[in-house]
């Protein structure tokens, strides 16, 4: 049976200040800030995509950023956990980079066999830090991180879940995913030929529901090939009963939507077009970039964003 699904995608999570945001993420994570649009379904907010030096799929990670937002609550029904790699020696250098900017963050543990540090973003997104031998793929060469210590894109995230086994039937069944690992309450699952990123879920019963809001995910996207295997998986699951959207054009991938049983937003985004469709690679995210559908109404959308800057040189 053809593969459908590759991995994951992306991941989009909510956040308030967009100044403090940027400055987090290209400056002391040292990800690239690879498209600033808008959100379609909010033209008067920010989109931020931050990724590799190409956005390619399985580094990215995108913010709403709504200004004046309440604080979110992570519980059951939300992804709580997005886990980067980095390098296996990198522990050290990390910690010391937490610690001179007074990032939020707990001391080294050890999950399966590799050591994490886990730390929270300005709005108190829960972000892990799993030092790996697998992961092969270069670091990120934008920024000011050292290569032999910078960031290398997803590894894993983490789902909170009542039970595993619904959850669990959505990912064997309709997209392509086999349990790899299991310890406790956790039950790891990935894609049979990519070691690199993994769905965890964590059966936490007892844990109350999240309330959405600043600091918490808003949907998680698994990557597929293009429109045709797209359009396969679509069938897949409408033909299990669950609601799933109409593909939408997202200018960067086309998308389709529906909630697992637990509650947590799924998407399958296609991987093409990408991100160069309306910037060159040497040029991602410099310029604010609007959908046609709006680009007559660009004066006053910009009026209504609040200016931000890159300031990597406060973070050297």
């Amino acid at each position: 049976m053809t593969k459908l699904i590759n991995g994951l995608h992306h991941i989009t999570a909510l956040a308030g200040d967009p100044q403090k945001n940027l400055d987090f993420y290209t400056g002391i994570l040292g990800l690239k800030l690879v498209k600033k649009t808008i959100n379609f379904d909010a033209p008067d907010t920010y989109h931020f995509y931050y990724a590799d030096d190409s956005g390619s799929p399985g580094t990215i990670l995108t913010f709403f950023p709504f200004k004046g937002i309440q604080p979110g609550k992570n519980g059951k029904g939300q992804l709580t956990q997005t886990s980067f790699s980095i390098p296996e020696n990198s522990v050290g250098y990390w910690l010391e980079r937490l610690k001179k900017y007074q990032v939020k963050h707990q001391q080294p543990q050890n999950r399966f066999e590799e050591t994490y540090i886990s730390l929270e973003d300005p709005d108190g997104l829960g972000i892990e830090l799993i030092a790996t031998a697998q992961d092969r793929r270069p670091g990120f060469t934008y920024g000011h991180i050292p290569l032999e210590n910078s960031v290398k894109g997803f590894h894993s995230v983490s789902l909170c879940e009542e039970g595993y086994e619904k959850t669990a039937g959505i990912l064997t069944n309709l997209l392509d995913h086999h349990l790899v690992a299991e310890s406790g309450n956790r039950f790891r699952y990935g894609v049979e030929g990519n070691d690199l990123q993994y769905v965890d879920i964590i059966c936490m019963p007892d844990t109350q529901r999240g309330l959405s809001g600043s600091g918490t995910v808003h949907h998680m996207a698994f990557s597929t090939d293009n429109d045709q295997t797209q359009l396969e998986i679509r069938k897949k699951v409408e033909s299990a009963g669950l609601n799933i959207s109409p593909v939408l054009d997202r200018d960067y991938f086309h998308s389709i939507y529906f909630r697992e049983p637990g509650g947590v937003l799924f998407e399958v985004a296609t991987i093409p077009p990408g991100f160069a469709v309306d910037e060159s690679t040497d040029h991602l995210g410099e310029e604010l970039k609007l959908p046609s559908w709006v680009e007559i109404h660009r004066e006053d959308i910009v009026k209504g964003l609040t200016p931000v800057s890159l300031n990597l040189k406060n973070y050297e």
